[in-house]
């Protein structure tokens, strides 16, 4: 799922991304918009898709991830999570059912409930009160969104959340929790926060073994082309990461002959597409030495062309994935291609 935290996938426009990009969902962030624009513009709009024009699925995740990423002003209590303002100071309660309402008011198709992401490293005490707190919260609210309607004429979908940090124990016990919920699908939550990637797969992969697989299955956060393939053998479904869009706009392209730099100096007279192996006309409309040409000049048009390009990759990577699996060789076909399009080419003197 392309990021698009603030109702806007960085760089690129909406129809940018059904129509060239193809995306089928995007994300975006319960407590930045309910910061900015506030939840009266966009219940004043009809709603975030009519908001940002944007008529395929939304998912929102409900600010639990700014509880571990805005540590320094937030609290936790039982009640909730008490955040003070990035933008102004100002003082706001996150509640399991408040999380509800707000994600109504957004209207957004998938609604994830509040929990906890803890850090890494993580103790096991920690981890354990941290789990049982998530449990309350998520109970709390399945709860009170089945007691609740839409704000807007069509259904919303709620997924629960497993923490537990990397504990494996921890995770089992959390995983099986969340499922007897019944959420409309589960997430895994708390992994790549800095852990050693092999455990990342390790839990990933107990997680999946407890959740029902006839459910959505989500991991937050992730990641690489690899790590997007890894999590696909463990039996992970979904996905999300600002990595393609963020990495774009530093000149960082994914290609299926390996990872380049687009600023380097070797693309200044490298009239080749941006990907010859791709599948979409787009990355055989531009050249690298073009691309490059508009990073050298600080020309904007620069990021769109890279954001776009790597979105692409990412999409046409899980597409291949899809193909590969109907086909019965996924694993192999992984094991084959994750040493190429990993692949680093040179760091030499950029411009």
């Amino acid at each position: 799922m392309p990021v698009g935290t603030v109702a806007s996938v960085k760089a690129v426009g909406q129809q940018q991304l059904q129509e060239l990009v193809k995306a089928q969902i995007i994300l975006a962030n319960t407590y930045h918009l309910y910061l900015r624009p506030g939840l009266e513009v966009l219940q004043g709009a009809g709603g975030l898709h009519k908001f940002m024009h944007w008529q395929l699925p939304i998912l929102t995740d409900s600010g639990g991830y700014q509880v571990y990423s805005l540590s320094q002003i937030r609290k936790i209590s039982s009640e909730g999570v008490l955040f003070a303002s990035h933008i102004d100071g100002s003082r706001h309660l996150f509640t399991p059912e408040n999380v509800v309402d707000k994600q109504r008011i957004i209207g957004s198709d998938i609604v994830m409930v509040l929990d906890e992401c803890t850090p890494y490293p993580c103790d096991y005490s920690y981890a354990e009160k941290s789990m049982h707190l998530t449990h309350d919260w998520a109970k709390r609210s399945r709860s009170y969104f089945l007691q609740t309607s839409p704000v807007y004429d069509f259904e919303q979908y709620q997924f629960g959340i497993v923490q537990g940090s990397t504990f494996v124990q921890l995770r089992k016990i959390s995983a099986q929790y969340i499922a007897s919920l019944e959420f409309d699908g589960n997430a895994i939550g708390g992994l790549a926060v800095g852990e050693p990637v092999e455990l990342m797969y390790t839990i990933t992969a107990e997680v999946c073994q407890e959740l029902p697989k006839q459910k959505p299955r989500y991991l937050m956060g992730v990641g690489t082309p690899a790590n997007i393939l890894e999590a696909i053998a463990c039996g992970v479904d979904m996905m999300d990461c600002v990595l393609p869009t963020r990495n774009a706009r530093h000149g960082l392209l994914y290609t299926w002959q390996g990872i380049l730099n687009i600023k380097n100096a070797r693309y200044r007279y490298d009239f080749s597409p941006l990907d010859i192996d791709s599948s979409c006309e787009w990355d055989h409309y531009y050249t690298k030495a073009y691309l490059r040409h508009l990073f050298a000049s600080g020309e904007i048009l620069g990021l769109t062309i890279a954001t776009i390009h790597n979105l692409n990759f990412f999409l046409e990577l899980v597409a291949r994935a899809r193909e590969q699996i109907l086909k019965g060789r996924f694993y192999s076909w992984k094991n084959e291609i994750i040493p190429i399009i990993s692949k680093r080419w040179g760091n030499e003197e950029t411009f």
